[in-house]
């Protein structure tokens, strides 16, 4: 074996090492690398009005960096704790209700059955109440109560990210020790945020009003949980492709199981489907323009290994992950095949005319992809 094919095989048994190492410690340090993760998420979204709102000037009196800072702190934190309160008080409610509602829920259920004869009813009916409901809702419940916790670590990493921001581009420099490529590293940096944050804002837009509207329909048919599937349907819909189905099934489900009735449930599915539709496959993409544009397949592949990783808070968090490594790469000419398979037609630049190099160096393509998108955005 010559020297070259020992050097390459060696590279490959490390790479594959390393990659071993970073997994292992990926699953074990999750609580608090997930939190970390949405804390940056919640402080690029408010990096930029920041920097808006420093400029702003009233009489002769301007708005520090600082005041600014302190005022998005506290309203990340309000919001937060809000949001945190609001999911245990539904899910104290789903679970007692639930509890209650377990006979008539089995009864349901296999009344869908009953067109195969009796004995395959009882059957079923006896097959569904073997399962201990009653424990994996109270373990539901149970996981649940660690969102306090999370929101709490997520407002101290918020916090310290406020406090470090004045001093990101200097360290940023003396990392880099040049300052031309620290501006370039700066650039691809906002470059990642800016697309995350409309990609963000917009599935927040869209999910909020898909998550009332389902709430106004289960109101007007009378229906329970009206709140709870609202919100059920909001958070699911920040899973693209699949939470929109999961939402539109568990709805329907919740309404058969109320009303009994398969007529109405496969009326409440329709209504919620075609809601859904026009609002996730019309209104979302329309939005969304050009912003998001990775690979649906390669989306697929994503939620499937964070919510491996992670579990379900991977899976939400594993959209955003992907566009950040696609622009990564999209930089670095040795991964730029990395980023051509995550993106949707083969083209990861953000600009559509950008061409790239495959000779040139990082920061040559990284100033002529974000320096028109910095422009636009000051």
């Amino acid at each position: 074996m010559s020297s070259v094919e020992r050097s390459r095989l060696q590279a490959w048994f490390l790479g594959i090492i390393a990659f071993a190492v970073i997994l292992f410690l990926l699953v074990q340090a999750r609580f608090i690398l997930i939190s970390l993760v949405i804390a940056i998420i919640l402080f690029s979204l408010t990096t930029d009005a920041i920097g808006s709102i420093s400029r702003l000037r009233i009489g002769g009196w301007r708005i520090t960096n600082w005041l600014a800072s302190m005022a998005a702190f506290v309203l990340i934190s309000s919001v937060l704790l809000a949001l945190s309160g609001i999911v245990l008080v539904q899910v104290n409610t789903v679970v007692t209700t639930t509890i209650a509602y377990t006979d008539q829920a089995v009864s349901a259920i296999a009344a869908l059955f009953a067109w195969m004869g009796p004995d395959t009813e009882a059957a079923v009916a006896s097959s569904i109440r073997s399962i201990e409901l009653s424990g994996y809702i109270r373990t539901a419940a149970g996981q649940a109560g660690n969102v306090l916790s999370a929101t709490t670590l997520v407002i101290l990493f918020v916090g310290f990210l406020f406090a470090e921001r004045i001093w990101f581009d200097t360290k940023l420099e003396n990392l880099m020790q040049d300052k031309s490529r620290a501006r370039q590293v700066s650039l691809i940096i906002r470059s990642i945020i800016r697309r995350v944050n409309h990609y963000l804002l917009v599935k927040t837009g869209v999910s909020a009003v898909t998550g009332v509207s389902v709430y106004l329909v289960m109101m007007f048919f009378g229906l329970e949980f009206a709140a709870a599937m609202g919100i059920v349907t909001f958070v699911l819909n920040y899973l693209p492709s699949v939470g929109s189905i999961i939402a539109t099934f568990l709805i329907a489900l919740v309404a058969y199981l109320q009303v009994t009735e398969p007529a109405f449930a496969l009326l409440i599915f329709v209504i919620v489907g075609m809601l859904q539709f026009v609002l996730g496959s019309v209104i979302d993409p329309m939005l969304m323009g050009r912003t998001l544009r990775v690979s649906s397949f390669g989306i697929i592949i994503a939620m499937a290994f964070w919510g491996a990783v992670w579990g379900v808070p991977g899976m939400f968090l594993a959209v955003p992950i992907m566009v950040a490594a696609m622009i990564i790469c999209s930089h670095i000419p040795a991964a730029r095949a990395v980023a051509i398979l995550l993106s949707r037609e083969g083209l990861p630049e953000i600009d559509p005319g950008e061409q790239f190099s495959p000779g040139s160096h990082l920061h040559h393509t990284a100033a002529h992809s974000t320096d028109r998108n910095t422009e636009a955005a000051e």
